[in-house]
């Protein structure tokens, strides 16, 4: 066998040297992983559901010393697309954890102010695209959404670093605003649900959905829930720009304002200091064996729950649109049931 002829001399390549490879994993992570979960500091964000339905995120920040709570508190609360953020890519939702911007860059530090001046901030979104059901066809999609909003919103509060809570309504139930569903779920969390716990006279919410027209600065307002939910908690309201910018209040006059009724109403009502336990001095009765009510009342008046308290136990039956969809099926459902000798409620949830 021949033997491979010799390098020439001075050609012998140097020995190979292993270079060392950084692990993304720190030492830090390393130590933090074996440690006992007795002495890891705890999560900053932790989330949890209520009802399947209220998604509730609690960002912590652990002051040292310990700062005691006084009485009554001052709630600052807000609405978050277009009003804390808003998407830097152009599009109308932010569709990753990363594409959201400030909606103004004084808002971190306006929120900051408020949380020195010993303002308890708070959160209030609702979240129709995410959904908390079981659904085997859209649950792979559900949990893309869910996720991503929780990225989103971990995104934010961490870039802010601030106690805050974040509450988001998911459903078509008592927890969308204008209802005030969030905002009593948020007294329960934070125990302020005793009379005086809350500073309402300073307290306030902010947000977009104010019922405002077109103008050239800003397209129309797509809802007036924002500013209802104020006047349902009994708080101030401010839009992001009254609130932020500090542009001047624009007039806005209620197209259905409920107080006004209820001041006419005022002489054969009895008042009394919680609105849930308003009571009608003479109370409902059914006068003729077949009746039809109609109701007529903004989002979060109370129309599904007079129905179910009041009106259900007497007979009547439901003919509600967000059911049935349309106006011309309504009708042909309620002359259907008046035919049949029935009494029939017909409205919105």
């Amino acid at each position: 066998m021949k033997r491979s002829a010799p390098p020439p001399a001075g050609s012998i390549s140097p020995p190979l040297i292993r270079r060392k490879i950084e692990s993304a994993t720190t030492s830090k992570a390393v130590a933090s992983f074996f440690k006992p979960a007795s002495q890891k500091e705890p999560e900053k964000l932790v989330w949890r559901t209520v009802n399947h339905s209220l998604i509730i995120g609690q960002y912590n920040v652990p002051q040292k010393p310990p700062q005691p709570r006084t009485l009554p508190v001052k709630i600052a609360a807000f609405d978050l697309d277009d009003t804390l953020v808003t998407p830097n890519s152009g599009n109308k939702w932010a569709r990753t954890a990363v594409s959201w911007k400030w909606w103004d860059p004084s808002v971190p530090g306006r929120l900051k102010s408020l949380h020195d001046d010993g303002y308890l901030l708070v959160i209030l979104s609702n979240q129709s695209a995410i959904s908390l059901k079981d659904n085997p066809k859209t649950l792979k999609k559900d949990m893309a959404s869910l996720a991503n909003f929780k990225n989103q919103a971990s995104s934010i509060l961490k870039q802010l670093d601030l106690p805050v809570s974040i509450y988001a309504a998911t459903g078509q139930d008592r927890y969308r605003k204008p209802r005030v569903g969030m905002w009593e779920e948020m007294l329960e969390d934070h125990d302020l649900h005793a009379d005086g716990a809350v500073d309402m006279a300073h307290s306030f919410y902010v947000g977009d959905a104010a019922g405002r027209d077109k103008t050239d600065k800003r397209r129309k307002d797509h809802a007036t829930s924002d500013r209802d939910l104020a006047a349902n908690i009994g708080i101030q309201f401010h839009t992001p720009e009254e609130f932020f910018l500090d542009e001047t209040t624009e007039p806005y006059e209620h197209v259905f304002d409920p107080t006004k009724h209820l001041e006419l109403a005022k002489p054969s009502c009895s008042a009394v200091s919680d609105a849930k336990e308003s009571l009608i001095s003479t109370p409902f009765t059914k006068n003729s064996p077949h009746e039809l009510v109609i109701f007529c009342g903004s989002p979060g008046a109370g129309k599904s729950t007079f129905y179910w308290n009041v009106l259900q136990p007497l007979g009547y039956e439901r003919v509600n649109q967000d059911i049935l969809k349309t106006r011309d099926k309504c009708i042909k459902k309620a002359k259907e049931l008046l035919e049949a000798g029935l009494s029939v409620a017909v409205g919105a949830e």
